[in-house]
């Protein structure tokens, strides 16, 4: 399952979001379980894991040592604030008071395909990480995918 594309949907005043047809049925196509949200390490966004790759993540991060002072401080700020969420029967997700604060999401957000997650923005703050004036998409693209070793 591939999660692409980006969607421009809105949040109702009881912070629920109704996910387009397209998503929910690619979401729903992954299997069943619910699905995760967190904050996002790098962004102004909230992620949305299937349970499945959520899992998998999970078992990667519970290889590290708890008694290396910075794993666990990596442990505990990776899971701060991760709630699971299930559709309801109208295909929406409800997203935490805290999770929409952190995201400064009002109304209008953008979902984003990340392959295997989603990322959930406040809309403003999307278009703005995408257009960047001063940023150089050609010279990240070489870097992270002009490997001469790697056959893509």
């Amino acid at each position: 399952m591939f999660l692409t594309g980006t969607y421009e949907c809105k949040l109702d005043n009881k912070g629920r979001v109704l996910l387009p047809g397209k998503l929910k049925n690619d979401l729903l196509a992954g299997g069943s379980g619910g699905f995760y949200l967190k904050r996002s390490v790098f962004s102004p966004c909230i992620e949305l894991w299937p349970k499945a790759e959520w899992d998998q993540r999970l078992e990667e991060i519970n290889q590290l040592n708890r008694f290396v002072p910075q794993h666990v401080d990596f442990i505990r700020r990776f899971l701060a604030g991760v709630r699971w969420v299930d559709l309801d029967n109208t295909g929406r997700i409800n997203i935490p008071n805290e999770l929409i604060a952190f995201a400064n999401i009002t109304k209008n957000i953008t979902i984003n395909g990340q392959i295997n997650i989603l990322e959930i923005w406040n809309t403003d703050a999307y278009e703005q990480s995408v257009s960047t004036t001063n940023f150089n998409f050609d010279e990240l693209a070489v870097e992270v995918m002009g490997n001469k070793n790697k056959q893509i």
